[in-house]
């Protein structure tokens, strides 16, 4: 009989892959596989010409780029001298995670399955192809996909002899151990600065600050920049990271990894009726998961510090929360409910329930008083993810803004049904900060998926409505510092007097001779106006300096209509200005957008 091990290897950019990798692990084991569950870059590429059964659970970032956790298994894949035979060993399945108001929906599953097939491996079934936009999430292609698997994996490896599947109603053992220490104990690490509860060390700029070990950063100024009267409160934020080894370029993002309000900390605490004060230390329940990073997960540990530094109990919980709940519940009622949300035909009820309103983790478990008062601590790593850290593009210029780094952030506040507005964990924590000198911000950097041209001569023209604009501004002052022309600049907002961001930056930079701006105000006139209107009007010029000058075009901003919107007027320029047909425009966007010449980043 064939071996029975099965390898599950996930990319994910929020941790939504390793929720459902993991989900699939503990299936997995009830039905007897011997079972690992990593990161693509965490596994030992070298060995997977010996594997016989392997799934991967991949999200799509960006536009159409692979989760940072997953870009050196990825660049291995696509070695020119990998023969093609040399998987042909694998029977495996592909799993993509993916939003289709993205206009490369699931590009990464799509193009890990064709390289797969490629190296000779041979597919169980189709790949699996997640809608964030569908009604149902997700899980209305993962549980399909999921029951297909199955059927074919136990066909190539049934179950041994005398065994059955394992009850879905036995619960699954924990992630990890959890070791309470006695009462009193020292915290025993020195060399810290302790701020919001959280444990600080500063590397001294030794090594480039990472998410194993970030810079804790001071803000330099919290100014919000629409008017005191405008619905939202937009900031753009200045960080001290002298002495920290950062490096960047525009483009990049710097990565911020935000804490839990007191209030919600308190109100947890309370619900689950924990001793803030209890100390504890993590080991390993099994060998193939790794333990948190020291600086979120200290070896000695407070309850405290745990939810407010670590569990995500203000997101929004997925299925499987609901799912292992279910086992620690001892209300008849609570438990009956708990099974149907996490039940294929309870998910209309659930969407209605926890995603549309937006309900929290913590607000959940304030519905379902019973169950949440007796969940045991080493459990809670199992129902709540940890908080994943939120990526901002980076607003400020290497030369100009030297041992600084910028962010342009929409503070979210939003109503839904639910008595209680629904806040950004991460923007409203940053809001609240003021200037003050004192080390707050866990940060790090990381290359974003723009790249702008190096070459001094070749012109930019730059779509930014919004916050979408804070890329370009760090590329503008980046330019401006050398003195570098050939920049346009389209930049939208609502009205004028309300929500026009860094408006005296671009008035001086175009006194200077180094910007253009052409701004479209949507609600200063009776029609709708957007940044598409004004790049129609602006046509000839546009036209003029991409196909005379080699201009590069971008775009950057929220994900709904804008971007379909300004690729399809860019489109109609081609024909128009280019006398095109509809083809001939489609394969020049696309010979650009091979180039590199035409580069979208856009966010949802």
């Amino acid at each position: 009989m064939a071996e029975r091990k099965l390898c599950i290897l996930y990319g994910s950019q929020t941790g939504t892959a390793q929720d459902v990798a993991e989900r699939i692990g503990r299936e997995a084991r009830r039905r007897h596989f011997s079972t690992r569950v990593m990161p693509l870059d965490s596994y030992e590429i070298s060995t997977l010409i010996q594997e016989s059964l392997v799934i991967f659970v991949v999200a799509t970032t960006g536009q159409g780029d692979e989760p940072d956790n997953m870009k050196k298994f990825w660049r291995f894949l696509l070695r020119k001298d990998l023969p093609r035979d040399s998987l042909m060993q694998l029977n495996f399945g592909v799993l993509g995670l993916g939003d289709s108001s993205y206009q490369k929906f699931n590009f990464v599953a799509k193009k890990l399955y064709r390289r797969l097939v490629q190296l000779g491996a041979n597919s169980l079934q189709s790949v699996g192809l997640a809608d964030d936009q569908h009604d149902l999430g997700p899980d209305a292609v993962v549980d399909s996909w999921m029951n297909i698997l199955w059927q074919q994996v136990l066909s190539l490896y049934p179950l041994p002899p005398g065994t059955q599947i394992i009850s879905s109603s036995v619960v699954p053992p924990p992630k990890y151990r959890v070791i309470f220490s006695p009462p009193n104990l020292e915290n025993g690490i020195h060399n810290h600065q302790s701020t919001n509860g959280r444990e600080i060390y500063q590397n001294g700029g030794v090594s480039a600050p990472s998410a194993d070990e970030p810079y804790y950063a001071s803000i330099l100024s919290n100014e919000r920049v629409t008017a005191p009267d405008h619905f939202q409160d937009v900031r753009l934020i200045k960080f001290d990271v002298h002495g920290s080894n950062i490096r960047y370029n525009p483009g990049d993002v710097v990565m911020i990894q935000p804490v839990n309000s007191s209030e919600s900390v308190e109100a947890f605490l309370q619900q689950l009726n924990l001793n803030p004060n209890d100390v504890f230390s993590l080991e390993k329940n099994d060998p193939d998961i790794h333990l948190p990073p020291d600086w979120l997960i200290p070896k000695h540990c407070s309850i405290r510090d745990l939810v407010a530094n670590y569990l995500d109990i203000n997101g929004i919980p997925r299925r499987s929360f609901f799912e292992l709940l279910a086992f620690h519940a001892k209300n008849e009622l609570e438990r009956e409910k708990l099974l149907e949300f996490s039940s294929a035909e309870g998910q209309q009820e659930l969407y209605s329930y926890c995603n549309r309103p937006r309900r929290t983790t913590l607000e959940v478990l304030q519905d379902f008083p019973h169950v949440s008062s007796t969940i045991p601590v080493e459990y809670l790593f199992d129902l709540i993810p940890a908080i994943q850290p939120r990526a901002f593009s980076i607003a400020s210029s290497p030369q100009r803004h030297p041992g600084e780094i910028h962010i342009l952030m929409a503070v979210v506040k939003y109503q839904t049904k639910l008595v209680k507005p629904r806040r950004g964990l991460c923007s409203n924590w940053l809001a609240d900060f003021q200037q003050d000198g004192v080390v707050h911000i866990p940060l790090w950097t990381k290359k974003g998926t723009i790249t702008f041209p190096t070459d001094p001569s070749i012109p930019v023209i730059l779509v930014g409505p919004g916050t979408g604009v804070a890329p370009f501004r760090s590329f503008i002052h980046e330019r401006s510092c050398q003195k570098i022309k050939g920049n346009l600049l389209f930049f939208g907002c609502r009205s004028q007097s309300k929500d026009f961001y860094c408006e005296k930056e671009w008035k001086d930079l175009c006194d200077q001779g180094l910007l253009q701006v052409f701004a479209a105000f949507s609600r200063d006139q009776e029609e709708k106006h957007y940044v598409q209107h004004e790049l129609e009007k602006q046509k000839e010029i546009v036209w003029k300096l991409i196909s005379d000058q080699g201009a590069w075009f971008f775009v950057a901003g929220n994900a709904k209509q804008m971007p379909t919107d300004v690729r399809d007027t860019l489109l109609a320029i081609f024909r128009s200005e280019g006398k095109m047909n509809e083809q001939e425009a489609e394969d020049y966007l696309k010979e650009m957008e091979r180039k590199r010449r035409f580069q979208m980043e856009t966010w949802s």
